[in-house]
C-alpha cells in the first residue's frame, strides 16, 4: 500500500509527494506539496487530506480528523534529548515525554520548581533558605520568592570565559565591532567606577537614550552592577515621549546619543537631548557616546572617556531590588512605569533562554529590537546562558536605488553564525510581499530557532517561514509583556510546530483561559489569565499610588487573579493562539469576535501596504470598520474590495465582514512598532486620544477624524 496526501481542495499546478506520517486514524498529518518546475524543495502546508487505497479515496478531511493537528516541523529524538529541558525534567524525576506533569509540578510547587532553574542554570548568589513564601490573604500579589537571596545581575550576566566572544555589533553601514567578555567587563567596569564618582548609589535611577549599540549595552551593565535601577528609551522618541517617561523616575545620570542612523539617514538629536535636559532637574551628569555633541552648557562627558579604569565590582543585591523600569505604550493615558526585580529578571530569562530556547553555551542570539522594547533586556540576558548576543543599529530594510533591501538582517545572521534570531510578524509580512526569501540569500546553516512575537503570527505566515527561510528548524511563535518581562505562551525543544499556534505554556506560569463566566476552557476564546504567582511579576508602578495602580490594571476584574488583557485560546495538544488585545475584542451584534482572522486575509492581498481593524457605534450596535493604505501604485477597485469582503466571510464569519471600508494614507503606530486600533477607533468617534506623544505618526489621526460612514466604500 502506498500512500499519498490528496488534494480535496483542487490546488491546480501542484503535485502531492508520497508520505509515511500518518495517525492512528489513517489520514496524513502533513502533506509535503512542490510546485513542478520550481527548485525551491518541499514546502510544508496544511490542506484537506485523506489517504487513497487501491485508487480509492479513505479517511477524512483534515477539517474532520480530529488529530490533524497542523504539524510543521518536529524536532528529532537526538535533537530532544540533547536539550536542557529534556535534562532538567530528567534531573528533577519526571518523564521528558510528559510536559503537562512537568508543568503541573511548576506551577504547584513554586519553590521547588524555582529553586531547581536555580541550581540547573547555575545563578551566582546566595539563594537563602527560603525559595517561596505564600500570602493567604494576597495570593498572588503578596506572595514573595528567594525572600533571602543575594545576587547581582551583571554579575550573571557577565560570567563565563573571558576570552569567549561576547558582543558581534554592526550598524547599518555595515561596520561591526566585536568584544569578548574580557574586554567587554574592562568597558563595564571603567563606566561603573564613573558612575560611583558621579554619586550613583543602590537604588538611584539611571537613564539612557542611545541606539542599540555597545554603549548602550555597558551603561546598563554598568549601572545594575552597582545596584543602581537602569531605565531607557529609543533614540526615535520624540521630547514629550523622553519626558513622559524617564522623567517620572527622576534619573540621577543620563546617558545620550547625539546622533543615531536609521533607514540611511543620519538623525540629528542634539536640540532634544539639551530640552530634555531642561525638564529632568534631577539629572547631574550628562554622559554623551557616538557621534556629535550636544550644547556646552550642559558641561556633558563623553562616554569613552568617562570614569577610570578599577576593578569590576558587584554589589549583592535583594532578589527583589529593583534592576529595570520599563514603560506601557501609554496610548490611554500617561505610560506606567513598570519596576522589575532583579531577581525575577534573571530566573525568567534564564528559563526562556535555557529551557524553552535551548540557548546553550557558544551560541548567538540576536533579536532586532531597539533599547526600549522589552526583548532588549531579554536578549541581554541571554548572556547568561553563556551565549553571544548581536546588537544591530539600523533599519532591517532599506531603500536602495531598485527598491527595498531586505537583506540586513539576514547578512548579519550568516555574518554572526546566528543560532536563535528573533523579529516580528509585521518584517514577515513585508519580506513575503517583497518576495525575499533569506534562505536563498543567507547561509542559515546554524539557525536552530526562530523566534517572533509582538502581534498574532497569522497561520500562513508559519507556511511561507518553511518555505523560504528554513525548514529544520524550530519556529516560536511567543506571547508575553513588558509587564512580565517574558513570555506566558512559548516555544519548547520536544514539541512539534503547529501551524499559526504558540507551542506550550510556559513553565512557572498557571496560564488559562476563562470565559465569560469565569470558567476555564479549552477550545474557546476567552481572557488569557495567570491564576499563580511568579517571579518576573512587577514589583510595583513606579510613583505615588503606584501599588493600586499596579493592582487595578492587572487584578481588578479577578481578586488575585493575574487578568493579562489578551483574547487567547487555548487547544487539546497543550497550545495556544492569541488573537489580539482584549480591549481590541469587536462585538458586532453583541457577539465578541477577534481582528486577527480580518488581518490574516487582509495580508494575502498585495494591493494593500497595510490595514487596521476596529469597532465603531452605530444604531446602539457595533460594526466593523477597516481601514486600508494601499500599496504604492495600487489601483484599488470595487471589485477588490468585494473579493475582500467575500474571503473574510468565507475564510472567518460572516460578522467579520466589514460594514465599513475607507482607504486611509497611513495607519497609527506606537513608537514601539505596534499597531494601535484604539488610537483610530477613539478618533473616528470624535473623542480625544489622550497620549498623542506615544504615537510614532500621530498626523496620520486628523485623516480618521474625517473619516464618515456615507462615504465608506
Amino acid at each position: 500500500m502506498e500512500v499519498s496526501a490528496t488534494f480535496l481542495t483542487g490546488m491546480d499546478g501542484y503535485e502531492t509527494l508520497p508520505t509515511d506520517r500518518y495517525n492512528s486514524a489513517g489520514t496524513t498529518k502533513n502533506a509535503i506539496v512542490r510546485h513542478p518546475g520550481k527548485d525551491q524543495g518541499p514546502r510544508l502546508r496544511r490542506v484537506d487530506i485523506g489517504m487513497k487505497l487501491n485508487g480509492r479515496q479513505i479517511g477524512m478531511t483534515s477539517m474532520d480528523a480530529p488529530h490533524d493537528d497542523g504539524i510543521l516541523w518536529s524536532p528529532t529524538e537526538a535533537q530532544k534529548k540533547a536539550s536542557a529541558l529534556w535534562r532538567f525534567a530528567e534531573l528533577n524525576g519526571f518523564d521528558p515525554v510528559d510536559y503537562d506533569t512537568l508543568h503541573r509540578w511548576s506551577i504547584d510547587r513554586k519553590g521547588e520548581f524555582w529553586s531547581a532553574v536555580w541550581d540547573f542554570c547555575a545563578v551566582i548568589g546566595d539563594k537563602g533558605e527560603v525559595c517561596f513564601q505564600p500570602d493567604d490573604a494576597a495570593w498572588m500579589t503578596g506572595a514573595k520568592f528567594f525572600p533571602h537571596a543575594r545576587l547581582n545581575l551583571t554579575e550573571n550576566l557577565l560570567r563565563g570565559d573571558d576570552s569567549a566572544q561576547a558582543i558581534l555589533a554592526m550598524d547599518e553601514l555595515g561596520q561591526v565591532r566585536t568584544l569578548t567578555r574580557r574586554e567587554l567587563k574592562a568597558k563595564v567596569a571603567r563606566v561603573a567606577q564613573g558612575l560611583r564618582a558621579a554619586g550613583v548609589k543602590p537604588g538611584d535611577r539611571v537613564a539612557g537614550v542611545q541606539p542599540n549599540d555597545i554603549d548602550a549595552l555597558v551603561a546598563l551593565l554598568a549601572t545594575l552592577s552597582m545596584g543602581g535601577t537602569w531605565t531607557s528609551c529609543s533614540p526615535d522618541f520624540g521630547e514629550a515621549a523622553i519626558v513622559d517617561r524617564i522623567g517620572q523616575v527622576e534619573p540621577k545620570v543620563l546617558f545620550a546619543a547625539p546622533h543615531y542612523r536609521y533607514g540611511g539617514k543620519r538623525h540629528d538629536i542634539s536640540d532634544r537631548i539639551r530640552v530634555v535636559m531642561g525638564k529632568l532637574p534631577s539629572v547631574t551628569t550628562l554622559i554623551v557616546s557616538g557621534e556629535g555633541t550636544v550644547d556646552p552648557a550642559l558641561n556633558a562627558i563623553r562616554q569613552d572617556e568617562f570614569g577610570e579604569q578599577a576593578d569590576l565590582e558587584f554589589a549583592p543585591m535583594p532578589f527583589d531590588h529593583p534592576a529595570y523600569i520599563l514603560y506601557t505604550s501609554g496610548t490611554t493615558g500617561a505610560p506606567k512605569a513598570i519596576v522589575h526585580r532583579a531577581g525575577g529578571v534573571l530566573l525568567q530569562h534564564l528559563k526562556e533562554h535555557v529551557l524553552h530556547g535551548d540557548v546553550r553555551p557558544g551560541d548567538t542570539v540576536m533579536w532586532y529590537c531597539n533599547t526600549a522594547w522589552m526583548m532588549y533586556h531579554w536578549l541581554v540576558s541571554a548572556l547568561a546562558a553563556d551565549a553571544a548576543i548581536v546588537l544591530y543599529d539600523g533599519a532591517p530594510i532599506l531603500k536602495s536605488g531598485g527598491g527595498l533591501d531586505c537583506s540586513p538582517l539576514w547578512k548579519l545572521t550568516e555574518l554572526a553564525g546566528t543560532t536563535h534570531l528573533g523579529i516580528s510578524p509585521k518584517y514577515l509580512a513585508t519580506l513575503a510581499a517583497e518576495g525575499f526569501s533569506p534562505r536563498e540569500r543567507a547561509d542559515l546553516a546554524k539557525l536552530r530557532n526562530l523566534l517572533v512575537c509582538g502581534a498574532p503570527t497569522l497561520p500562513h505566515q508559519f507556511d511561507w517561514v518553511y518555505q523560504a527561510i528554513k525548514r529544520d528548524m524550530a519556529f516560536s511563535s511567543i506571547s508575553g509583556g513588558t509587564e512580565i518581562l517574558g513570555s506566558f505562551l512559548i516555544g519548547s525543544p520536544l514539541h512539534p510546530v503547529r501551524r499559526g499556534q504558540l507551542t506550550v505554556k510556559a513553565l512557572g506560569h498557571a496560564v488559562s483561559v476563562f470565559d465569560e463566566r469565569g470558567a476555564p476552557v479549552i477550545g474557546q476564546r476567552g481572557e488569557l489569565v495567570c491564576t499563580e504567582p511568579f517571579p518576573s511579576m512587577p514589583l510595583t508602578f513606579w510613583g505615588e499610588g503606584g501599588a493600586k495602580r499596579y493592582h487595578d490594571t492587572y487584578f481588578r476584574d479577578r481578586t488575585e487573579i493575574w487578568t493579562h488583557g489578551d483574547v487567547a485560546e487555548l487547544t487539546y495538544a497543550g497550545s495556544g493562539y492569541v488573537h489580539g488585545r482584549s480591549d481590541n475584542t469587536l462585538k458586532p451584534g453583541g457577539v465578541r469576535i477577534g481582528t486577527s482572522e480580518i488581518y490574516a486575509v487582509c495580508e494575502k492581498y498585495s494591493q494593500f501596504e497595510d490595514f487596521v481593524v476596529f469597532g465603531a457605534v452605530h444604531d446602539g450596535d457595533e460594526e466593523v470598520v477597516l481601514c486600508l493604505k494601499p500599496a504604492d501604485g495600487a489601483a484599488i477597485s470595487k471589485d477588490t474590495l468585494n473579493a475582500l469582503r467575500m474571503d473574510i466571510r468565507t475564510q472567518a464569519s460572516p460578522r467579520h465582514v466589514p460594514a465599513r471600508i475607507h482607504l486611509v494614507r497611513d495607519v497609527p503606530y506606537t513608537i514601539n512598532g505596534k499597531r494601535v486600533e484604539s488610537a483610530a477607533r477613539t478618533t473616528v468617534a470624535g473623542l480625544p486620544v489622550k497620549n498623542l506623544g506615544s504615537l510614532a505618526n500621530p498626523q496620520c489621526l486628523e485623516e480618521y477624524r474625517t473619516l464618515r460612514r456615507e462615504a465608506a466604500l
